[in-house]
């Protein structure tokens, strides 16, 4: 005999409230709250070179903003944390929160070897319901890789770009020198 457990449904307030005094972030979905798991030293190093890269690039245009920045997903209540997230234009908050985020335009995920299969799939089927959304990069760890799927109308186009190519965003103007980017993060050289 099997006996189901009972899960407690959390609201995105109940969520909220555990963000404001956990020292370690979290993910909300569908009434689960889940934790984000810590980075390594080369995830960080390759959010920052890829968030100074974008900034240098954007600015007097649209925002840069680190992975302290929380987004939701209105159409399906994901609440996220990307690792580097672009708004143009004005800020749109949440109405359940004035420090969530619903209109980027383009965010930047690292993939690391425990979330990368969740990163490229499931997540990606709620960012890409983001109205204001023109582009996910994905950043690989353990090669020179970039992945960027682009909106284009309807559709997504995605685009692998590996050493000495160049990822570039034509809705926003901005690209990633894939060399630059893992050189500024000191990555060894790929094999």
């Amino acid at each position: 005999m099997s006996v189901s457990v009972r899960h407690h449904r959390h609201s995105f307030q109940d969520y909220l409230a555990v963000e404001e005094v956990s020292t370690v972030r979290h993910e909300f979905l569908d009434g689960e709250i889940y934790a984000m798991a810590g980075g390594s030293v080369l995830h960080a190093a390759l959010s920052a070179a890829a968030l100074a890269a974008l900034h240098s690039q954007l600015a007097g245009r649209c925002r840069v903003y680190s992975s302290d920045l929380r987004i939701r997903v209105r159409a399906t209540g994901l609440a996220s944390y990307p690792d580097v997230t672009v708004v143009c234009g004005a800020v749109e908050t949440d109405p359940e929160n004035a420090e969530t985020v619903v209109n980027p335009a383009l965010v930047v995920e690292v993939l690391s070897p425990g979330t990368m299969d969740y990163d490229l799939g499931e997540k990606f089927e709620h960012y890409r319901q983001i109205p204001s959304l023109t582009a996910v990069v994905y950043i690989w760890q353990d090669r020179r890789r970039v992945e960027i799927r682009e909106r284009s109308g309807s559709t997504w186009k995605t685009t692998v770009i590996g050493p000495g190519e160049m990822a570039t965003n034509a809705a926003l103007g901005v690209g990633l020198d894939v060399d630059a980017l893992y050189t500024d993060a000191g990555a060894s050289p790929q094999p």
